[in-house]
């Protein structure tokens, strides 16, 4: 990459230096300040830390690999792809797993935990991405080696018999081979970006890209194939992207551990690590229990000794950060950085071996089988048992947890919470009914996805179809009339450093960047509304989604998404677009009215049934026939907007009033103000200007010569 990307002042400016020479000067001035013993020792850590760190993972995979089974020779008569790919498979999974880690973390830091230099990522940031790039090649590669790995595995073919089109045919039908090549792809994509810009926001988004590089392979393997889909696979994806985020941030200051930037850095990364600890534990354990299936398991199985090696290591790394906060934090703002490196080696070689343990937990056999013979094809299907006929009891009852959306109402209700305690610290005043109104939307949307509700919603349309309408329109218009942007605009401190993005900061920027002009604009958020009405129900797409985890959760968060979308430019409060004459809001939600019924009445004449493959797989016994059920759904569909959309209508006329009585206040105002001062108000030019078009229309001669 030429110079003209490097994060630099402009070429006639005496003080402008280019990156390299800013990193460079700035690494002597610390290494001048620092005593020669204290150099000596970062140079030893420099060395020590990666290759304790591999040696740390690669034991403990080995050990693990032992105790769970995995290195057990293959039983006779068995295909067997042999000693190469048996022994190959965990390394180079574990490899994959540590370049994601790295590519993640020097991401994260370099956007988020440095300081910048006005839009450019700061010198070491500029580093931090080059670094990132390098990793996020050799990610690619390796996972592209883990497919055909995977492949020689699962066949048991050894890789000198193994034929690229069987490869080829696995990376594009088979699950698991889709879920290696999107990650390739992502993460070369991700090499790419982050060496072709230095700008602050390029960071943020490719750091955004790589966490989802991250997550495809959760999405497959035991989780996927063990019962309660909605715990084991959303767990393992949380658990994924929080121990990335908390290892690759680790080894990304180490990385920078010189800079006089450092201790502002980890001040933020400990905040950071804090809460990808709990992520870490809570869906650790809510996966281990899924997996596990009784807690005798953890002493009586294989599998179950490995869970406890993971659980003392968490312990072990609860209280390395705890030792973080109460001497490291302290030593850095006393100017001894070197302590920071001392008890990093020692936390990211537990890391490690951390690391190391994961990959031979997924290459062991769990004690519940995830892909036993004689499973029940239902449970295979939603992750539950085909549920007995609905009743209050079960509907309300009964719950299937869903920890994405339990994570999101959770951080949802805290923040908000500790928003509006801090306004009430500080003196300022913040509506009990804006409170109440997110508090409601979140425990409604909490309700819908997490009761007995959400397995009737697997397999009957009608239970499908009132989830949709209560996500997509009531839910919404709770949470939009909560002002959730306003209250973090207001209660979000401003960083001490200028240089630093916060929270606040970053808001700000989504609000106004030119995505959320273009997704706000008032006929694209229709669209978007009216569009995938029609676009999921009267296509394949509704079966395709049904059938995986990952496709249910993205259907159910866009339903939420696009009536956010739609009742923010209705009747939202927060800042961002401009807003449109009421009279034109009245008019869009009319159109919106009148697609919806639109939706509905075609709906009620089809008599096809919709998404035949999966509502035929899944049907109880107790349910009337398929056609009747789509029409008690369509009924559902046609009736249910009437409610939310008579609300919607009277806050619309209600704000249209408030905004007259506001303009006609100020109007009086600056008539007062014209009257103390003798000046003429805008309304007075306005009268006068009437005045003057009537006595000129009444002028018989100007009328002739027209």
């Amino acid at each position: 990459m030429s110079d003209t990307h490097s994060p630099r002042l402009a070429d006639d400016d005496p003080s402008a230096t280019s990156t390299v020479t800013r990193t460079s000067t700035a690494t002597e001035a610390y290494a001048g300040s620092v005593p020669a013993t204290a150099r000596r020792r970062g140079s030893v850590v420099s060395w020590s830390v990666p290759v304790a760190a591999v040696l740390s993972g690669a034991v403990l995979l080995v050990l693990g690999l032992r105790v769970g089974g995995a290195l057990t020779t293959a039983l006779p008569g068995l295909p067997d792809a042999g000693p190469i790919t048996t022994r190959a498979l965990p390394v180079v999974r574990l490899l994959s797993d540590g370049l994601a880690t790295v590519t993640v973390g020097m991401l994260v830091t370099a956007a988020f935990l440095l300081p910048g230099d006005g839009r450019s990522v700061a010198p070491h940031g500029y580093l931090l991405l080059r670094r990132a790039g390098v990793a996020a090649l050799g990610w690619s590669v390796t996972a592209l080696a883990l497919m055909v790995l995977t492949v020689s595995d699962l066949l048991g073919q050894p890789l000198a018999t193994l034929r690229p089109a069987t490869v080829v045919s696995f990376a594009t039908t088979i699950s698991q081979g889709q879920s290696l090549t999107v990650q390739a792809g992502l993460a070369l994509t991700v090499a790419v970006l982050s060496r072709s810009g230095v700008s602050r926001g390029l960071a943020a988004t490719v750091t955004i890209l790589a966490l989802v590089a991250v997550l495809p392979p959760a999405f497959t393997g035991h989780s996927a194939g063990a019962g309660n889909h909605q715990v084991a696979v959303t767990s393992l994806a949380l658990h994924v992207l929080a121990a990335a985020v908390w290892i690759g941030g680790l080894v990304a200051l180490l990385m920078v551990r010189r800079s006089r930037l450092l201790p502002d850095a980890v001040a933020r990364y400990s905040r950071l690590a804090l809460g990808c600890f709990v992520a870490v534990s809570v869906s650790g354990l809510a996966n281990a229990a899924v997996r596990l299936g009784a807690v005798d398991h953890l002493w009586q199985s294989r599998y179950g000794w490995l869970v406890l090696g993971k659980l003392a290591a968490l312990l072990i790394l609860g209280a390395l950060g705890a030792a973080h906060r109460v001497r490291t934090l302290p030593a850095l703002r006393a100017g001894r950085h070197w302590a920071f490196g001392r008890l990093a080696a020692g936390e990211l070689t537990v890391f490690a071996a951390t690391v190391g343990l994961a990959v031979a937990l997924s290459r062991s056999p769990t004690p519940i089988p995830t892909d036993g013979v004689d499973a029940d094809p239902i449970t295979e299907l939603l992750g539950f048992p085909m549920p007995a006929a609905p009743t209050a009891e079960h509907l309300l009852g009964q719950p299937l947890p869903d920890l994405f959306f339990l994570t999101l109402c959770a951080l949802g209700v805290g923040g908000y919470l500790a928003g509006v305690r801090r306004l009430r610290v500080r003196g300022d005043h913040w509506p009990l009914t804006r409170t109440a109104s997110w508090l409601g939307g979140l425990l409604l949307l909490a309700a819908v996805t997490d009761l007995g509700v959400a397995r009737y919603a697997y397999v009957l349309f009608s239970a499908h179809m009132a989830q949709h309408m209560v996500l997509s329109m009531l839910v919404p218009i709770l949470l939009v009339s909560g002002a959730p942007v306003t209250l973090a605009l207001r209660a979000l401190r401003r960083p001490a450093d200028p240089q630093v993005r916060g929270a606040r900061e970053w808001l700000l920027i989504a609000v106004h960047s030119r995505v959320s002009r273009v997704l706000t604009h008032p006929l694209v958020a229709l669209g978007i509304y009216t569009v995938s009405l029609f676009g999921l129900y009267f296509s394949d797409l509704l079966g395709v989604l049904m059938r995986s985890h990952l496709g249910h959760l993205a259907m159910l968060t866009h339903f939420v998404v696009a009536g956010c979308l739609l009742f923010w430019v209705l009747i939202g409060i927060d800042p961002g677009r401009r807003r449109l004459p009421h009279p034109l809001l009245v008019l869009i939600h009319l159109a919106s009215m009148m697609a919806h019924g639109f939706f509905g009445l075609v709906l009620l004449q089809t008599t096809t049934v919709l998404a035949p493959d999966w509502y035929t797989a899944v049907h109880p016994t107790w349910a009337a026939s398929l056609l009747a059920d789509q029409r008690l759904g369509a009924g559902i569909a046609w009736a249910f907007g009437e409610l939310p959309a008579v609300v919607v209508m009277i806050i619309l006329i209600r704000q249209w009033i408030h905004a007259d009585k506001r303009e006609q206040g100020r109007l009086n105002r600056a008539a007062d103000r014209a009257d103390a001062t003798g000046a003429e108000d805008d309304l007075a030019r306005y009268n006068a200007f009437l005045a003057a078009a009537a006595d000129s229309d009444s002028d018989p001669r100007r009328t002739a010569g027209r």
